[in-house]
């Protein structure tokens, strides 16, 4: 059974954003089960977790002697166990995976920047003055985005990975509106969103994170 780590606790911030949630997605649509490793710091420090993954992140997976880190390399390896992620269809498949990578290295980077600069160093003088043109650069790929899909229902004729990494890197800016002010990408994440598997992955990684502040609540 595959082995997936992920954090013990997260400030709420993070909470609902932390990469594991990609995997967890990933698997609930392909019916693979898997067991949790919650982990904390100290666990990220250690030399066995720095064996697992080089930089101390989350997720990683372990099965059967496979150890793989990077939420895009793991849900590539899921997708590519699923036809409910993956087409079969080479051509179909090859553009679903190309959307993975669009979502990773064409729309996240921007918009990764700007929630940095909101939500990590808002408080910092040089943030407000790099803020408009890291919204500027988000926002050119969110318009390009909303091109694309016009009145499709999914990047491409169905629901594929591509989907599923999009709607995750996209979700990093629920405390913005530019989301809800393009109404096509509202409606394109609400819909992605609405899949049960996105419901159950997005309750698992919450979960342990309701238990932990439940426990330092009883504690206090």
């Amino acid at each position: 059974m595959i082995t997936l780590t992920a954090f013990r606790w997260v400030p709420p911030f993070a909470q609902g954003l932390v990469r594991d949630l990609r995997v967890r997605w990933a698997l609930e649509e392909a019916g693979i089960p898997y067991r949790e490793r919650l982990i904390g710091a100290a666990d990220q420090a250690s030399a066995p977790y720095r064996a697992l993954q080089p930089f101390g992140q989350v997720p990683v997976i372990e099965e059967d002697g496979l150890k793989l880190f990077e939420s895009g390399a793991i849900v590539l390896e899921i997708a590519a166990r699923s036809e409910a992620l993956m087409p079969r269809d080479a051509q179909a498949g090859a553009r679903a995976r190309a959307w993975v990578l669009a979502a990773l290295n064409t729309l996240e980077p921007p918009i990764q920047q700007l929630a940095g600069l909101d939500l990590f160093h808002a408080a910092q003088p040089w943030a407000a003055a790099a803020r408009p043109t890291a919204e500027q650069a988000a926002c050119l790929r969110l318009d390009e985005l909303q091109n694309w899909l016009g009145e499709r229902d999914y990047l491409e004729d169905r629901y594929t990975v591509g989907d599923l990494m999009m709607t995750s890197v996209l979700r990093i800016l629920r405390h913005t509106s530019l989301i809800s002010d393009r109404p096509v990408l509202a409606a394109y994440q609400a819909r992605c969103e609405a899949r049960p598997a996105f419901r159950k992955a997005l309750a698992d990684q919450l979960r342990p994170f309701e238990a932990y502040e439940a426990g330092r609540a009883a504690k206090a």
